[in-house]
């Protein structure tokens, strides 16, 4: 289905046009003239335009210009008389989908036309989306019997379209398990589309959800939609929603209620046909308590609430995800495929994982770079706070304590003697961090394995400065 603009000045063409297409299932809407049809489209989104071109006032080809340089994602099939093939062609070179001939004789063609303008639409919503994602990704679990009850309640929510709010630490795989559920609904064939409300400011996160038209802002030097609007038909990932600031909870709220929203600084109503997903690793009814978080809006997320357990419950998960990982750091670095020797194996598995699958990953990929040889060994793997050959091993990213940058055989030093508090630990590889890059808290986040989010609070926790 698509929503269609049907645009002729006569009603009998215009009607029957309609009628056809609604009889095929999809949304349609009529314009008398070709402003009319711009206003239309000023105040609503469309999939498909199905236009004369010869009008009075502002005719088709002019519309189809407007169309081109301001809406460029709406397909637009041309209707011409018998005999006028130039101006068919002519409208082809602006950038119309294809065209039709008057008289219609075939309701067959017309369908089959619009619903493949229907499909390249959603295509290129596809490609946009692809574009700016990469959605590589471990499985949900390779059989840990605690991921079983989490299975069995993702695959029953899954051939709903019931909003889903998955709850768990930093790093435990909300985004996998959102993937799996668009994955096993009835949208799989639409686009998964994926926002993180902690990596963007609050104006950018606005028009990275809402989109922007041309002007809206300073830099919005052209029309951007939205990852609301280009997840139509598909599933809407909103990560870290705990992150959102007021405003655009309330905004948020209203798109879920009312199923539409606008582009910042337009006036367009563009639908949401989107399944919604959330995440979070915040506790929200304590943070409706103390007025940070909406409690209507907590209610329309927690449809269906789901908590994903930490890595430490699932023990055989461990390794196969590791080995995973580790192959998948490897290709990224250019490097040939490690193993994992018995102590790595064995560190792994005494290893907290307080950062879970994100601190694993971190982790195999330092240990990718410091490996000698065919295999990773214990000593190349640094991870803060687990204790091994007798002591604890730390993170030196500026080389301080070991006399040397990151490098091969570099930034791992075990201190010997008896184990020390996780807090302490985790300051020193902070401060460590901060100083490796200067200060900066989304690289040092990224070496530690936590979130930005994260490595703030505990900047603020522990009173350090950069």
């Amino acid at each position: 289905m698509a929503r269609v603009l049907v645009v002729d000045d006569e009603p009998g063409i215009r009607e029957f046009l309609s009628e056809a297409l609604a009889d095929d299932d999809h949304e349609v809407a009529e314009a008398d003239s070709g402003e009319a049809a711009w206003r239309r489209l000023e105040r609503e989104s469309f999939e498909v335009m199905l236009t004369d071109l010869k009008m009075p006032g502002m005719d088709g080809m002019e519309l189809l210009r407007r169309v081109r340089e301001r809406q460029p994602e709406v397909e637009v099939i041309v209707i011409t008389a018998h005999g006028n093939v130039d101006n068919a062609v002519e409208a082809m070179r602006l950038g119309a989908f294809d065209y039709l001939q008057k008289p219609i004789g075939s309701l067959a063609e017309l369908r089959l036309l619009v619903r493949r303008a229907a499909e390249r639409h959603a295509l290129k919503s596809f490609r946009e989306v692809q574009s700016r994602d990469d959605d590589d990704g471990p499985p949900l679990t390779y059989g840990a019997p605690v991921m079983r009850p989490v299975i069995a309640a993702l695959e029953k929510v899954s051939a709903t379209d019931a909003t889903v709010l998955l709850v768990g630490e930093s790093g435990t795989g909300k985004e996998v398990a959102a993937r799996s559920i668009h994955r096993w609904s009835r949208r799989a064939a639409g686009p998964f589309v994926a926002v993180n409300c902690a990596a963007l400011s609050e104006q950018l996160l606005e028009s990275e959800l809402f989109g922007h038209e041309k002007g809206a802002f300073t830099g919005a030097h052209a029309r951007r939609r939205g990852r609301i609007e280009l997840a139509q038909g598909g599933t809407f990932f909103l990560d870290e929603v705990g992150e959102l600031a007021p405003q655009l909870q309330a905004k948020l709220l209203r798109v879920l209620q009312e199923r539409s929203f606008e582009r910042v600084g337009g006036g367009q109503t563009v639908r949401a046909d989107v399944r919604w997903v959330a995440a979070t690793n915040r506790d929200l009814p304590a943070m409706i308590r103390d007025g940070r978080f909406r409690e209507d809006l907590f209610h329309r997320l927690a449809v269906f609430p789901v908590v994903l357990p930490p890595l430490r419950e699932r023990g055989p998960d461990l390794e196969p995800l590791a080995e995973r990982l580790l192959a998948r750091a490897c290709a990224a670095l250019g490097r040939r495929p490690l193993g994992l020797d018995g102590g790595a194996r064995a560190l792994l598995r005494q290893a907290p994982w307080s950062g879970n699958v994100r601190e694993l990953a971190n982790a195999l990929e330092r240990a990718a770079i410091l490996a000698d040889g065919e295999h990773v060994k214990a000593p190349d793997l640094a991870i803060p706070g687990l204790g091994w050959a007798g002591g604890a091993v730390q993170v030196n990213m500026g080389g301080a304590a070991a006399g040397a940058g990151v490098g091969a055989g570099a930034g791992v030093s075990v201190a010997e003697g008896p184990p020390r508090p996780l807090a302490d630990l985790e300051r020193e590889a902070i401060e460590a961090a901060l100083r490796h890059f200067d200060g900066n808290r989304t690289k040092a986040a990224e070496a530690l394995g936590i979130g930005v989010r994260t490595i703030y609070d505990k900047i603020k926790r522990y009173g350090l400065s950069e």
